[in-house]
């Protein structure tokens, strides 16, 4: 007897393990979707060609040097440089989306790329469409929103011009400049900017959002490397992006579909509860990993907040911390509070997979990364919705037609086993 005492502990001792490591593969494969995104994400952000259209028309005005597609506002800067090292012509083109607006590009001969004491070229679309380029200083004054008009800058400036390039829908700033020796070749601090608004001559105040406040980049004219003071800052949101979809907007909403269809009904799965559990454990891990994230990048932020979003977050955080309490405080199946507390605990989670689509949208919207990540989320959305509809439709069949058969008195089923759809 005892042989086979210890073989049948071990076969039930195997069964453990293979389910364990089910559970952990169909909640931890999500991960190393992460992982890969992640890095996928790492090696757009260090990749910067320009377009071929850019390249063309750049060319046909004699600027063949080198050539960068700048990180945000879709801009592209192309230089050359000439043999004495002080003389460089550039072209900068972005995307002007309105009937009138702006275009600026500029340098800034202090420490650090910022718009504080850049000289800047603005090109300004007017309503007729006609465009007009001057140079400006951009003061503490331009900061506090005073107002703005052409003036001389300590940089000679030639042959400026702006146009636009219908092949590519570009606005296009040309220039030659001789750089006084306070403009660093090697470290070569350029900014740039698109406003939707001017008056004249003068460029009213652009949009803030973080495309518009991280144009600023330290550029190398020589070897063409460069280094942007956010990009380490802008990876890190694309991380907390993903994070937080995988771990709040992916991982939260299967566990909650798992406890609702395959407890005992209509499908009835062993071993249940352990998928659930590790779905919300690694999703919370992962959640609140991005939610730190989130409040060390708006800590870091001096000149934005989002003040939804953040609180959002805040809510989202708060209440699935105490959904996740219910691994020790849940009372037991015969406590006289279980019936209210199962209430509780499936109204909260249902709130918070609402709340947490909501953020996430609105995460989206403040990042303004490309089309595919709200359309991947939509997918995604759309998949988990598509499973669980599916699902309620099938329990609800299959409740109505064990109802039937009980009325018409053909089935041993119990009643407590209907009555009982979606309880946990």
């Amino acid at each position: 007897m005892a042989p086979r005492k210890r073989r049948s502990a071990l076969a039930v001792k195997r069964g453990r393990t293979s389910s364990q490591f089910t559970n952990m593969y169909y909640c931890h494969f999500p991960v190393l979707l992460i992982l890969v995104s992640i890095s996928l994400t790492s090696m757009g952000a260090y990749s910067h060609p320009c377009s071929e259209d850019f390249l063309k028309i750049t060319a046909e005005r004699n600027v063949t040097g080198g050539c960068k597609k700048l990180n945000t506002l879709g801009a592209e800067f192309r230089w050359n440089q000439h043999p004495n090292g002080s003389q460089i012509d550039i072209a900068f083109g972005a995307k002007l989306e309105a009937d009138a607006g702006w275009v600026a590009w500029g340098v800034n001969p202090g420490d650090t790329p910022q718009m504080v004491g850049t000289r800047a070229l603005i090109g300004i679309k007017q309503p007729n469409g006609s465009l007009v380029i001057n140079t400006y200083n951009i003061t503490r004054d331009t900061k506090r929103r005073c107002q703005l008009l052409p003036s001389k800058i300590d940089v000679a400036v030639n042959n400026l011009k702006f146009d636009y390039s219908s092949e590519i829908r570009y606005y296009v700033i040309y220039a030659s400049l001789d750089l006084p020796p306070a403009y660093h070749i090697s470290k070569f601090k350029h900014v740039w900017q698109v406003g939707y608004k001017a008056e004249g001559l003068e460029p009213k105040m652009h949009p803030t959002t973080l495309h518009n406040v991280d144009s600023i980049q330290t550029l190398d004219l020589v070897s063409g490397s460069s280094h942007s003071i956010g990009r380490h800052r802008r990876h890190l949101r694309s991380v907390h992006g993903i994070l937080n979809i995988a771990g709040w907007g992916t991982l939260l909403p299967i566990g909650v579909i798992i406890a609702r269809y395959f407890k005992s009904y209509p499908i009835k799965k062993q071993g249940w509860f352990a998928l659930h559990i590790s779905c919300q454990i690694v999703g919370y891990f992962l959640g609140t990993t991005g939610f730190i994230i989130g409040l060390w990048l708006g800590h870091a932020s001096k000149h934005y907040s989002f003040f939804t979003h953040r609180i959002l977050a805040i809510f989202i955080f708060a209440f699935t911390t105490l959904q996740m309490f219910a691994l020790r405080l849940r009372p037991g199946k015969n406590d006289e509070y279980r019936e209210y507390w199962n209430m509780y605990h499936h109204f909260l989670g249902y709130a918070l997979l609402a709340v947490i689509s909501a953020n996430i949208f609105q995460g989206i919207a403040i990042l303004k990364p490309e089309n595919t990540w709200k359309w991947g989320y939509i997918g995604l959305l759309g998949f988990l919705l598509s499973i669980a509809l599916a699902l309620e439709v099938f329990t609800w069949c299959k409740f109505c037609y064990k109802k039937n058969r009980i009325r018409k008195g053909r089935s041993p089923s119990t009643v407590s086993q209907v009555s009982g759809v979606g309880r946990d």
